[in-house]
């Protein structure tokens, strides 16, 4: 049998985080990166191979348009290794755009910046909107939303939103609230994210929509020593990884780490 050389790929990965427990590997739970590694071990003849994510999403939240890498030895094509392991995989995760990769390319290091969005569904009571957005029954002021949101934006310390980290540092770039009839979206970039941090964010913003917060609060809290509103933080289920745009400059990655 002739030994064939592995090569790296890369690929995009869509789920529905609702019935995962996040995308890291954990023994006994039901992930995101184990379940690819499962599929590729399949298609390996049971050699195990590591995936690696852009961002490593909670228990409960969904993505569009995660970012993966993997390293593949068998004899398929580029082609036909993406209908393989696309046809491997549940109804609620599927993988698009699989192509070859730079040795040793890791998505976490490679990504410039990841935005997600977090939906609210503003309305009665809906089955159908709420499983993959959050309802919030009273009128949200998206216009105060807005406001409380330009506090984020640069680099700041964000310790009081988001899990302790040995580099707190983040820079956001974009928060943008929407409203397009009873959908309310909140988008927020940046180059990378603390452990809870948007969703942190999120449960802020939306006092303010209700009138309990301003701009001038948001900055206090962001300034402050402990957890912002008690460390408050929206449900998993409304956000979602929507974008990762690879390209990190040469000397822009700092060793910071990146979980929502």
């Amino acid at each position: 049998m002739v030994d064939r050389p592995s090569r790296r790929y890369r690929a995009r990965v869509e789920y529905d985080g609702t019935d995962f427990a996040g995308f890291q590997v954990n023994p006994g739970s039901r992930t995101v990166q184990g379940v690819l590694e499962a599929a590729l071990a399949r298609l390996g003849d049971g050699v195990g191979q590591r995936v690696d994510g852009a961002g490593r999403t909670d228990a409960g939240v969904h993505a569009r348009s995660q970012v993966i890498a993997f390293t593949y030895g068998g004899r398929l094509t580029e082609a036909e290794l993406g209908r393989a392991l696309d046809a491997l995989l549940p109804p609620d995760l599927s993988v698009r755009n699989v192509r070859r990769a730079a040795a040793g390319f890791n998505p976490r290091y490679a990504a410039r910046y990841r935005e997600y969005r977090y939906t609210v569904w503003n309305g009665p009571r809906s089955p159908l909107h709420e499983r993959v957005a959050l309802g919030v029954r009273a009128p949200l002021d998206t216009a105060a939303m807005t406001r409380a949101g330009s506090a984020f934006i640069g680099r700041h310390d964000f310790s009081a939103f988001g899990a302790t980290d040995r580099s707190p540092v983040r820079t956001v770039s974009m928060v943008r609230v929407r409203r397009e009839g009873r959908l309310v979206t909140i988008d927020v970039r940046a180059d990378s994210f603390l452990r809870g941090m948007v969703r942190r964010m999120v449960a802020v913003l939306l006092e303010a929509g209700l009138g309990k917060m301003d701009e001038t609060a948001v900055r206090a809290a962001l300034a402050g020593s402990g957890p912002a509103i008690a460390g408050a933080a929206a449900p998993a289920k409304g956000l979602c990884l929507r974008r990762v745009v690879l390209g990190r400059r040469p000397g822009e990655w700092n060793g910071e780490h990146e979980e929502r």
